[in-house]
């Protein structure tokens, strides 16, 4: 089993145990208390490199005071527009400001010659497409001098021409990069069930020793059972136990919360961040025993 302090970042602060997205959002109630359970924040580098006056002032109040992870959200690994590498060196530049030392992205594309689509949309799982998403990597990662993580998306269907299995794609990619997992148990979840694969057969097809770090959600239940990967929503018992049989595989790595609309009052996420942390502390306690 890989521990996150042999696959850091060569410098910034690594995060440890559970957190929680920082969204303007919940600001004020952050500033007035931080959730004992919350050990980090995660921000969209995109939503607040290169900001100023106040909102550059609130977020080097949390920065100076807790770690921090950055996690894209428009790099389009996998688009075929040349990468935005102006974008990486501000995101390096912010990176290096705040003393943050994990990046992540997701393994899709979400841009096109018109712009930004504002949708993560799902890669063809071919030979092709892992060569040219792991040159992309490769190229990101230069630009940032680290090795990032990549994220598993949610899909809401399969490109045509498919060589592989999602799993085998998403392997294929980490290792063709050189690159580390950033493992989504919520999307892992939602393709499961729309897709109609055992997610923890897909776990274990994964290359774990890459996973540096963790995503958990909510999602939405459509009339007809399609799931969307919202993060609008509480955390359902079934994400939870595949959340718990993770850990029983990779350990109990650094693990956010999602939650980006319909937010509840923080004393109800931070409950959420604590049960992630006491998942982590079982792990812990069953790693010892």
């Amino acid at each position: 089993m890989r521990r996150q302090q042999e696959i850091s970042a060569p410098s910034g602060a690594w995060p440890t145990g559970a957190g929680l997205g920082f969204r303007r959002e919940l600001l004020a109630e952050l500033e007035a208390g931080v959730p004992d359970a919350i050990g980090f924040f995660e921000l969209a580098p995109e939503n607040w490199a290169g900001v100023g006056g106040e909102s550059a002032r609130r977020l080097r109040a949390f920065t100076e005071r807790h770690p921090f992870v950055c996690h894209g959200l428009s790099l389009s690994l996998g688009g075929g527009l040349p990468l935005d590498v102006g974008l990486l060196r501000r995101i390096r530049a912010f990176m290096g400001a705040h003393g943050i030392g994990l990046y992540t992205e997701h393994l899709s594309w979400s841009s096109d010659a018109a712009g930004q689509l504002y949708d993560l949309l799902p890669l063809p799982f071919t030979a092709e497409a892992v060569r040219w998403t792991a040159a992309r990597i490769r190229q990101a990662q230069d630009v940032l001098g680290m090795r990032i993580g990549i994220e598993n998306a949610s899909r809401y269907l399969t490109p045509p021409g498919a060589e592989m299995s999602e799993a085998q794609f998403v392997r294929a990619v980490v290792e063709e990069a050189d690159c580390l997992l950033h493992l989504d148990v919520n999307n892992l979840f939602v393709n499961a069930r729309n897709f109609g694969f055992d997610p923890l057969a897909f776990l274990d097809a994964l290359p774990l020793d890459r996973v540096c770090y963790l995503h958990i959600a909510g999602h939405h239940q459509e009339a007809d059972g399609l799931l969307i990967d919202t993060h609008g929503a509480p955390v359902i018992g079934d994400v939870w136990a595949l959340l718990d049989a993770t850990y029983r595989r990779v350990g109990p790595l650094p693990t956010c919360l999602e939650r980006d609309f319909d937010f509840p009052p923080l004393a109800e996420l931070g409950a959420e961040v604590a049960r992630i942390a006491a998942l982590q502390q079982r792990a812990l306690q069953a790693e010892a025993a």
